[in-house]
């Protein structure tokens, strides 16, 4: 699945976020990086423990879970703190593929990457080049969303983002372990998920809504791992 989040972010939070990123101090993008990623990967990043990154990355967090859409699409079991990087003078990061696992920052719990998320802190005019090109079941996919929305696509996909060659580009980045494993299985039921919600705005008293209800959450108890 690939679905864009519009509007995580606000006009007003997105422009905090960027004069917080600002002032903050930035490091090779290659330090977090594993030793065949490195090679193609040429960007700033904020450090882990940098102070903006936690505070910018607990709203973010804040504001996932309590957005529907997201719920609904990724069944999030555990969200990995957002990180930040930004791209700029010809800076780009060639084909890759994340890491499946990745550890839980001062906790000992490990998190495995299902579900991959990119949420772009800059407007399309702002910078040229940065697309974000996925390759995946669906085709081969570029995408340049607008400041505050979000892209979410499998963690397992083949992806790069382009040279920035005007401008800059600033994003966060994370990675979701979802309650159910299997693309296609959550595919089955984001569908039905909206299937239902459609079914009960047209037809509120519909007697099948329970029916489809009931059947969502027996295969979400059959498919979820906790």
């Amino acid at each position: 699945m690939l679905l864009q989040i519009p509007d995580l972010l606000s006009a007003d939070e997105v422009r905090e976020a960027r004069a917080m990123l600002a002032a903050a101090d930035w490091q090779d993008g290659r330090a977090t990086a594993g030793h065949i990623a490195a090679r193609v990967k040429s960007n700033l990043q904020l450090p882990l423990d940098h102070p903006v990154a936690s505070e910018l990355g607990e709203r973010i967090l804040d504001r996932l879970w309590r957005t529907p859409l997201f719920i609904a699409a990724a069944l999030p079991l555990r969200v990995l703190p957002p990180r930040f990087n930004r791209y700029g003078g010809g800076g780009a990061y060639g084909n890759h593929v994340d890491n499946a696992i990745f550890p839980i920052p001062g906790t000992a719990q490990r998190i495995r990457t299902d579900i991959s998320t990119t949420l772009f802190l800059n407007d399309p005019d702002d910078y040229d080049g940065g697309e974000l090109v996925i390759e995946g079941p669906f085709g081969t996919r570029s995408v340049k969303l607008p400041a505050g929305s979000a892209v979410i696509y499998p963690g397992n996909s083949l992806h790069r983002v382009e040279p920035v060659t005007r401008g800059v580009r600033l994003a966060s980045f994370f990675w979701t372990q979802s309650l159910v494993r299997d693309e296609a299985r959550r595919q089955i039921l984001f569908d039905l998920d909206c299937a239902i919600q459609q079914l009960a705005a047209d037809h509120p008293d519909h007697r099948s809504i329970d029916d489809f209800t009931n059947t969502y959450h027996n295969l979400l108890r059959q498919w979820s791992e906790t």
